[in-house]
């Protein structure tokens, strides 16, 4: 039996989430309480269903301060149990329940939007630190759909999963990041226009960075940074470790050492690698947003 944990703020994106597991053939619960899962999970495996996708928030009250022990139970006998947490920044978040005019459910008793974003981020950090966490401030709902579709197909883990993710420091440093390591002071490519529309897994720009002695110190560093804390991380019986590359625009630099670190710890870890700020780009890209030749700000 699978089962996916979907919780987090409200308006970062969980009802796209649950479409998407419900579209893969899930049996999906919305704004269950807590206490009530370990039920839920016995009836459905008792019912014959093996892939179960189950929303958990601040809507179901009080009752959300069980779900860390309920989930610890759970692990204990389900084998392939999976959870994401779906945050975004309050500029974020107030923009969109903004455009959608939706009440955000916290938001009684005379608190402001700004006090009922806080008051769910207060009661919901221990929630956080259980399973795998995406900011979706600057994701495009096709982005967030594609990720949680990667997610859900990944082989079932066992221990830690590791997630090397590449961002641009011009729109802010990825709140599910653990580390952070900035490569802006290696050379950029953006400054070469023959360059500057690639990315980071292009050859031509993979063959200049790998030109540059800073950029394979510089990564190496970071490499061995991780590999001799890995151990401890695995013993805080940590289940998800994202490792965060930024550099100015998140194109070039970011992206060459992401994967290039994530190529060197597959086989020793599950490995994940996600390009934010390139997939912003495409999606502003295909909206018409942003030229083929980028936006000349310095990738």
């Amino acid at each position: 039996m699978q089962i996916v944990l979907i919780s987090g703020l409200s308006g970062s994106g969980k009802s796209i989430a649950l479409n998407v597991l419900e579209d893969a053939a899930y049996y999906v619960v919305d704004n269950l309480p807590a206490v009530l899962l370990p039920q839920l999970v016995a009836h459905l495996h008792g019912a014959g269903w093996r892939r179960v996708a189950v929303a958990v928030d601040m809507r179901s009250g009080a009752s959300i301060a069980a779900l860390p022990q309920q989930v610890e139970a759970l692990r204990a006998t389900v084998r392939d149990l999976r959870f994401i947490f779906l945050e975004a920044r309050d500029d974020a978040l107030i923009a969109r329940f903004s455009e959608t005019r939706r009440r955000h459910p916290m938001a009684v008793d005379g608190y402001t939007l700004e006090e009922a974003i806080q008051r769910e981020r207060d009661a919901l950090a221990s929630v956080a630190e259980l399973g795998h966490r995406i900011d979706t401030s600057e994701l495009h709902p096709n982005t967030l759909r594609a990720w949680v579709k990667d997610f859900i197909q990944m082989a079932p883990a066992e221990g830690m999963t590791l997630m090397f993710e590449s961002f641009g420091f011009k729109y802010g440093i990825p709140l599910d990041a653990d580390l952070v390591f900035d490569v802006r002071c290696l050379p950029n490519p953006h400054y070469d226009p023959r360059l500057r529309p690639l990315t980071g897994r292009d050859q031509p720009v993979i063959d200049f960075l790998q030109g540059v002695p800073e950029v394979g110190r510089m990564s190496q560093d970071i490499h061995d940074f991780v590999a001799n804390w890995l151990p401890a991380y695995v013993r805080d019986n940590r289940s998800y470790l994202t490792v965060a590359i930024g550099c100015t625009g998140g194109q070039h630099r970011s992206v060459y050492i992401a994967e290039w670190l994530a190529e060197r710890f597959r086989g020793q870890v599950e490995v994940i690698v996600r390009h934010r700020s390139t997939a912003r780009r495409a999606a502003d890209r295909a909206a018409g947003k942003v030229d083929a030749n980028g936006d000349g700000n310095g990738q």
